[in-house]
């Protein structure tokens, strides 16, 4: 039930607030960006608000671009590939292991996650184009880790302004070392978001593994015993150990993961999902197009599913065993009841009492704003107001689902939109991006990176809800801040 701490008129009076600031158009614009949901909000909305659209130049966006959706969330997990940042070094430098998409394996033998490839274009490189040094790096990279399965190409903003033909230079390449070689096109400028990275990324996984022409993916296949439990997880990236705890859930309930992408992911085990009985999709926003796909193509059903909390935990596993027979379903009900129902109480005892009545603003990217609300409600918090960076219509018409009380969404929040929701509904604590860390801090409030867990995790699952409440609890129960006098406030 909503805690109700923040009023409708409270709530409105904010955004009110925030539009007044604007020129008029401007001020047109983002009104068409923002709403105050409350218990008569229509559940069955299609488009809630604008969404998916330019940003408004000016307005301090703190979106990501193509190439983040791409190298930084899909691609950038297979470990087993080495994943070339085509073009200048900044790029490739700034989405060098960034998101920390923990993996098993020997760094440089079998997996390459941590290491950091660059064409490192130069000004020589714009002028006289970089196939050939593309083609160089290509065949470097295949005598120095020869032990690599594939390899893709993730274009930077200048390869598309002077029309590099990667393609071509990747139809070359897969011949001659009989690997796939991937070219994406997912220079920084398409789009209007990193959300088009990520479809780019799964119509090249399509075309390019799924229906390869060049390479035979096939053989890079392992033998799978058929079973009718066989499945995959998809869209989990592996922040801080998420995937490891979500693919022990299913497993406990007696399903067989034999394919987990991209985090902790393979080469193999995404030519092997083509074996399974049912693919589980967490991240909806940045890998519905191939579980899309793999149904049409395949006939491999999806599910959505979330393992953020005891209330959603408990409803995923509920959701996913009931597409299987009795002997999914009574291990599930067991697990529920018997195992991990007593210890997430116990969890949610344990802090409950000190987080109970916080209240908590979100700020994230496609769907961790919506999936996490629960999990705080667990605790006892209420989010008084939520946002996403590159969120589309379906984003927003899943999260009146989720969001009861006067909660404010906003999507593509700018900078003086977060900051005048942190100021007036004043939160006990904001969860949002690196990019919005400091301006909270400096504003007194407690923070948490919602992107990669501010260096904890992992937040999903059993093990990952005792951590994400102690998280909370440190956050906004021993901030070090409130302890402090600023400079501007002493005498």
């Amino acid at each position: 039930m909503p805690l109700n701490l923040v009023s409708k008129e409270e709530a409105e009076k904010v955004v009110q607030d925030i539009l007044s600031a604007y020129p008029k158009k401007a001020q047109k614009d983002r009104a068409k960006h923002m709403n105050v949901v409350d218990e008569s909000f229509p559940k069955d909305t299609k488009c809630v608000q604008t969404s998916n659209v330019k940003s408004r130049p000016g307005v301090m966006s703190v979106r990501g671009c193509a190439y983040a959706g791409s190298k930084g969330v899909v691609w950038g997990p297979v470990k087993d590939m080495i994943h070339i940042s085509h073009g200048p070094v900044g790029c490739g430098y700034y989405s060098w292991a960034g998101r920390r998409n923990y993996y098993i394996g020997h760094t440089g033998v079998n997996t390459f996650g941590t290491m950091d490839f660059t064409s490192d274009f130069q000004e020589r490189d714009v002028v006289f184009g970089g196939d050939k040094k593309l083609t160089q790096i290509i065949e470097e990279i295949e005598k120095l880790f020869p032990l690599n399965k594939g390899i893709t190409i993730q274009s930077e903003c200048p390869i598309g302004l002077i029309g590099d033909d990667i393609e071509a230079v990747a139809r070359q390449a897969s011949k001659k070392i009989n690997k796939p070689v991937v070219p994406v096109r997912c220079e920084g400028f398409r789009g209007v978001s990193q959300s088009l990275g990520h479809h780019i990324a799964n119509d090249t996984i399509r075309d390019w593994v799924f229906e390869n022409k060049h390479v035979d993916t096939n053989s890079f296949a392992q033998e799978i015993e058929d079973s009718p439990y066989n499945i995959a997880i998809i869209g989990d990236y592996n922040i801080g150990g998420d995937a490891w705890t979500s693919r022990k859930i299913l497993e406990d309930m007696g399903l067989s993961v034999i394919a987990q992408w991209s985090g902790d992911g393979t080469l193999s085990e995404l030519v092997n999902t083509k074996k399974v009985k049912l693919n589980v999709l967490h991240c909806y926003r940045s890998m519905n197009y191939i579980s899309r796909y793999m149904e049409e193509a395949f006939g491999i059903p999806w599910i959505e599913y979330n393992f953020f909390g005891p209330t959603q935990i408990f409803a995923s596993m509920r959701k996913i065993a009931s597409l299987f027979d009795d002997k999914i379903k009574e291990k599930t009900e067991y697990l529920i009841s018997e195992v991990y129902g007593p210890r997430l109480q116990r969890i949610i005892d344990k802090y409950k009492p000190r987080i109970q009545g916080k209240k908590i603003a979100l700020y994230v990217g496609g769907l961790r704003p919506r999936h996490i609300v629960t999990a705080f409600e667990d605790l006892g918090a209420e989010v008084i107001a939520l946002g996403y960076e590159f969120a589309h219509a379906d984003d927003y018409e899943r999260t009146t689902h989720y969001v009861d009380n006067a909660t404010i969404v906003v999507d593509d929040a700018t900078e003086h939109e977060l900051e005048k929701i942190l100021k007036e509904l004043k939160p006990d604590l904001f969860g949002s991006g690196i990019k919005e860390k400091y301006q909270a801090q400096k504003m007194g409030i407690p923070f948490r990176q919602m992107h990669s867990w501010d260096y904890s995790g992992p937040y999903h699952g059993v093990e990952g809800f005792e951590i994400f409440a102690r998280d909370v609890d440190m956050a906004v129960n021993g901030y070090v801040w409130k302890e402090l006098t600023p400079p501007w406030k002493r005498v």
